[in-house]
This record gives C-alpha cells, structure tokens and sequence, in this order.
C-alpha cells in the first residue's frame, strides 16, 4: 500500500503509540475518528492491510463484520445515540476499513435522515480529535468492547 498516512496511521495504531487508537481486535484497529462531529465516531480498519472487502476469506471476513457491529453496540452503550450508521466506501482509501457513525435524535432533522456525508464541511470539521478533550470516551468505548467480547469470546488479534 502506498498511501503514506494509512501507512502512519496502521503503524503508530500497531506499536501502540497513536492517541487515537481505542482498542486492537481481531480484524484491525479501532480508532476514533478526527472529526467528532458527531461524538464517537469511530474508524475500524483491517489488519494486516487489504484494499477491499471481497479480499479477505470468509472467515476474515465475518471477523471484520462482527468486530464492526461489536463497536457499534459499544457505541450505544457510550455514547446517546439511538443507531449507528455503518459504512464500508473505499473509494478513495487504498485498505478496508468500516466509518462507524452514532446517530443522535438532536441533529437537524435534514442531516438526521440521510447519510452524514451530507453534513456542510464547516460541520463535519467543526469538532476534531484531541487527546484530551476525548480521552474519556476513548476509555469508555475500549471498556465496553472489553465487556461485549467477554460475554461473545474471541481471540484478539494481538
């Protein structure tokens, strides 16, 4: 792969040194997202590194699923949303990796109903990632896969 950020990105999230980075599962990492829009929004992306879905075996890919929908029940159970939105694009990323999106019963209306990459740009950017401002949720969402993965074991990726 030869996106130098992605490579940043699944590097630093890997040794463990990325503030984004929520929790290690058994199909990539889960990481928040840099803009914080809507609080929670998270990243899941594959590891090891693959370009879409359909390049993963079954198996691999029932991992990815089940991890995707793992942190969206974490996300629940965090966060006041009252779904989750769930997209897998790559269009424009060269590696799998799943936007997980709470949804909130407070966002307008001509927003709420449709996907949020209908959201003004001056929206979508107005609230980023900082470590300190978000650490809280970091913590709380990383507990709750902890617990979701208890009560449905699975080995973890690292």
């Amino acid at each position: 792969m030869n996106d130098p950020f992605i490579n940043k990105v699944l590097k630093t999230a890997r040794e463990g040194t990325n503030p984004a980075l929520i929790t290690k599962m058994r199909s990539g990492f889960l990481l928040l997202g840099f803009q914080q829009f809507l609080p929670g929004y998270v990243v899941l992306f594959a590891y090891p590194p693959v370009s879409c879905l359909n390049d993963l075996s079954l198996e691999e890919r029932a991992n990815f699923l089940r991890d995707m929908s793992i942190a969206g029940d974490a996300l629940l159970k965090c966060t006041d949303a009252y779904r989750i939105n769930y997209e897998i694009l790559g269009n424009e990323s060269p590696v799998l990796h799943a936007h997980i999106f709470p949804r909130y019963l407070n966002e307008k209306e001509e927003y709420r109903k449709g996907p949020v990459w209908l959201y003004k740009e001056e929206i979508y950017n107005s609230v980023m990632f900082d470590i300190e401002k978000h650490n809280g949720l970091i913590k709380a969402i990383k507990q709750e896969i902890d617990i979701l993965i208890k009560v449905s074991p699975t080995k973890r990726f690292c």
